[in-house]
């Protein structure tokens, strides 16, 4: 929800309890910025958690816009200066990502949360539902799902926030099952290029990641949203931080 001076995310919209979905957020602040030059890629930086139930407030930033609350900036977002990744892996087919999605939610891996984008809780209508599972014989992790009615836009396509939201969750999936990590990590950036609209046809939609690096606690990742043909809608790269070891 918001008004012109102020965003407030209802705690539906959750990520972890009381912290809004980072992509989400991202997606609103993204959503803000000027259309990039040549269709280009924006890069949004998770400084602090955004609280769900607060109001906070978009305002300029040094290189685009801000999100702040009382202490300061939460998000910033800019335009970035290259594509978030190279070559795209090709996507799984459609009953790849429907039989990765079964097995994720067959076998969820320890300490799942009820989260917008991934809470096994959720339905069409209050969540992604992005359950990546391991796709058979590729180092990628894929769920393929449909957006109820209440999460489209008039239009009949997906919102820009709800876009680069599908672009979240699956690169955890990518840290958790493809590189052994533990739960509980946070996205530290998230840098996204929407190719085009997406309509939500009924059809379904195919989120899938795939792994980059990992470094001790920081964990990068790529992710796209594809059609069910394959053909990419947007695609990101992602770094995530996990949490310390006591």
């Amino acid at each position: 929800m918001k008004d012109a001076e102020t965003i407030t995310v209802p705690e539906a919209l959750h990520g972890y309890p009381g912290v809004a979905f980072g992509g989400y957020v991202a997606g609103l602040l993204a959503a803000r910025m000027p259309a990039p030059a040549g269709g280009g890629a924006v890069r949004v930086d998770f400084r602090r958690p955004v609280p769900t139930g607060t109001p906070v407030r978009p305002g300029p930033g040094p290189d685009g816009v801000s999100l702040l609350d009382g202490d300061g900036v939460l998000l910033a977002a800019a335009a970035a200066v290259a594509a978030p990744v190279g070559e795209l892996p090709a996507a799984p087919a459609l009953a790849e990502a429907v039989k990765a999605a079964d097995a994720y939610r067959a076998d969820p891996p320890d300490e799942q949360v009820d989260c917008f984008g991934c809470g096994l809780g959720r339905t069409p209508a209050t969540g992604l539902r992005l359950h990546c599972g391991r796709v058979p014989g590729r180092d990628l992790v894929a769920a393929a799902w449909t957006p109820g009615p209440e999460l489209v836009s008039p239009d009949g396509t997906l919102p820009t926030e709800l876009v680069w939201g599908a672009l979240d969750c699956p690169g955890n999936a990518a840290g958790r099952l493809l590189a052994d990590g533990p739960g509980g990590a946070v996205t530290a950036s998230l840098t996204a290029r929407l190719l085009r609209p997406v309509p939500v046809t009924g059809e379904g939609l195919i989120s899938y990641a795939w792994l980059l690096g990992v470094d001790g606690r920081k964990c990068e990742v790529g992710t796209a949203l594809a059609a069910p043909d394959g053909e990419p809608y947007a695609y990101a790269r992602a770094l995530w931080i996990r949490p310390r070891v006591a």
